[in-house]
């Protein structure tokens, strides 16, 4: 019994293959699925398929309306990472302190992350209606919010980076109370001030998890649906639509799942782009 776990032991790929098989069958095989479907002309409403090569990415390149979707995309994705960053680290360096009531405001600080999107995106509808909702309230503005082109993204911004800041605090916190407080006190007797602590100290240890925060929050944010559908579906005149809404709209809505494949294919790619790079800046900050 002893020998065989030793064995066992010595061959980590014995405990790793059955999460690994799990992952392959939900994971692997979905993409190399819809990369296939990418290839071909499928559309319920279109006759049979067809193998079709690389005409339906063809098509996306010259797509007005996907270029427009991934303006979108990249607008909200930069806006709203950037937006929790700043101000999740401001959340988590107020929490490294102890104070009175310190467990209980980090406990009201994680409510938004742990409300469901679905329904935090339906209370923020909530607010933002036009003639009852509590914004224009105390404001005293009479602003169409999710109805104006122009403030309809920027709507959906302010709701995820309220929805996603916790996440981010959460970590940062986390990376903060990781450092040596020896490190803190010794850079004062050397007479830095907390300008100096926080950018020679606080914020060199915390880059390599504010990379991992990147690459976590850049990520989801990119894939955005679910927010942006429940508050404008897209709208208005599509400038709200993002990629994945768009490949939604034309895979369930339209039928056609062949080029709807090749606009989940583009946000696969895109994904894994933004990955590699994050990863390649996380190595360099680290080397």
């Amino acid at each position: 019994m002893i020998m065989s776990l030793r064995a066992l032991a010595a061959k980590p790929a014995a405990f790793l293959a059955p999460a690994a098989v799990m992952l392959a069958a939900v994971t692997v095989y979905p993409i190399l699925y819809v990369l296939w479907l990418s290839l071909q002309r499928h559309s319920l409403i279109a006759g049979p398929a067809s193998f079709v090569g690389f005409d339906n990415f063809a098509r996306l390149i010259g797509d007005g309306r996907f270029w427009n979707a991934l303006a979108n995309t990249v607008y909200f994705t930069a806006l709203s990472v950037a937006g929790e960053l700043m101000l999740g680290l401001v959340i988590a360096l107020l929490l490294a302190h102890a104070f009175r009531g310190y467990g209980t405001m980090r406990a009201i600080t994680l409510l938004p992350w742990a409300i469901p999107t679905v329904v935090a995106a339906r209370m923020w509808e909530w607010m933002y209606n036009g003639d009852f909702g509590v914004i224009n309230y105390l404001l005293g503005t009479d602003v169409n919010w999710l109805g104006s082109p122009v403030w309809a993204i920027h709507a959906a911004i302010a709701m995820d980076i309220w929805k996603s800041t916790p996440f981010v605090a959460l970590l940062l916190l986390a990376g903060r109370l990781a450092i040596a407080t020896d490190l803190y006190q010794a850079a004062r007797l050397d007479g830095a001030g907390p300008w100096a602590l926080f950018r020679y100290v606080t914020l060199p240890l915390l880059r390599p998890l504010i990379f991992i925060v990147l690459i976590f929050r850049t990520i989801d944010a990119f894939r955005v649906f679910d927010a942006i559908y429940v508050l404008t579906g897209g709208g208005p005149a599509n400038t709200t639509e993002t990629v994945s809404i768009y490949a939604y709209k034309v895979l369930f809505q339209g039928l056609e799942f062949g080029y709807g494949s090749a606009l989940a294919a583009a946000v696969f790619v895109c994904v894994a782009a933004i990955t590699a790079v994050y990863v390649w800046l996380l190595r360099r900050s680290l080397a």
